[in-house]
């Protein structure tokens, strides 16, 4: 173990060492808040678990494999699996960094069993035209009158980019923009998604002109100031960056309007529309690689669950269908007379 000057390294030294690695990778600022909660989780329950009281008052070589599998028996326990999972990887990470820079010699996580996520299926809109509906309904030129300030280029813009380039919320609200780069009719929007990764998702004439137009309404809308290039790309109608909870109620506030909300799955309400774009990309003959490089997935595996469900949803639709059930009915009556 190598030491501080000043004596062995605490844990919540280690911590903030790796805070700062990932830092000046350009790591999101929700991707480090959630690092910084599953640290700091974790060490709380190592640090009591010990007698010291604090992270701080804990030195880094007292975190044995040991130690980790009492702590995260007890984190675990009002927990979900996934959460666990997300937190032991963290917590992987972690130790990677602390033995690549020598200051642990070695990574005891392994010795910390990692729970197995429950399989998560894609959650797109149900209904053969939901997606178009929403557009449509987001275009149409209906009275507003009762919204306190309504800004429909913006509704429609940030509707247009989740569907059509299937964003997460946070890469959503992140950019800014100079994100929209390339010359007119081959733009590309250029995406950071978790972990950093950037990746550039191709963007139609279609959208370009939606986004075109949102831009020409915030220019008016804020005394003909054209946003600077760092500025964000999607702002409220204080022109201040839009928020979490804005988008949230923007997309639910266009589902109502749009008489869809009956088809969105419960629990992905904004998640709902980039998984409408990755199943509707697996319907359309797209295929795992294509899929994983436009959503920025790290796992052809999480790629592959699109075509999948897709499969499954095809299947079921023919199980569903007149003609099938007519099948069954006659089939089950040959099958009752041979018996």
């Amino acid at each position: 173990m190598v030491s501080a000057a000043d004596g062995p390294l605490s844990l919540a030294e280690a911590i903030e060492e790796f805070l700062r690695s990932r830092t000046a990778l350009k790591q999101s600022a929700n991707t480090l808040a959630a690092y910084r909660r599953d640290l700091a989780g974790v060490g709380a329950v190592l640090a009591r678990q010990a007698g010291r009281g604090e992270p701080a008052k804990l030195e880094l070589e007292a975190v044995t494999g040991r130690a980790l599998r009492a702590a995260f028996a007890e984190y675990a326990e009002p927990r979900a699996a996934s959460s666990i999972g997300r937190a032991w990887s963290v917590w992987n990470q972690f130790f990677t960094f602390l033995v690549a820079d020598e200051l642990a010699p070695g990574n005891p996580m392994g010795s910390v069993g990692r729970p197995k996520a429950p399989h998560r299926y894609p959650k797109p809109l149900r209904g053969e035209d939901t997606p178009e509906r929403i557009l449509e309904s987001a275009a149409a030129p209906v009275d507003r009158t009762r919204r306190r300030a309504p800004w429909p280029e913006r509704d429609f813009a940030v509707l247009a980019v989740l569907l059509c380039a299937g964003l997460r919320s946070t890469e959503l609200l992140e950019l800014t923009v100079s994100s929209v780069g390339g010359r007119a009719g081959e733009r590309i929007l250029t995406v950071r998604g978790k972990g950093g990764k950037e990746r550039a998702v191709p963007v139609e004439p279609e959208l370009e002109a939606v986004i075109d137009e949102y831009l020409k309404s915030r220019a008016d809308r804020f005394g003909g100031r054209e946003p600077a290039r760092s500025d964000p790309l999607f702002v409220g109608t204080d022109n201040a960056p839009l928020g979490r909870g804005a988008l949230q109620y923007l997309v639910s506030r266009s589902y109502r309007e749009a008489g869809v909300s009956g088809q969105v799955p419960r629990g992905a309400s904004v998640h709902a529309l980039r998984h409408t774009f990755a199943t509707r990309l697996a319907e359309d003959g797209a295929s795992a690689v294509e899929i994983m490089r436009l959503l920025g997935h790290a796992s052809l595996t999480t790629s592959q669950n699109y075509i999948d469900a897709t499969a499954r949803e095809q299947r079921a639709a023919i199980r569903a269908s007149r003609t099938s059930r007519a099948l069954r009915k006659v089939a089950g009556g040959e099958q009752a007379a041979v018996e």
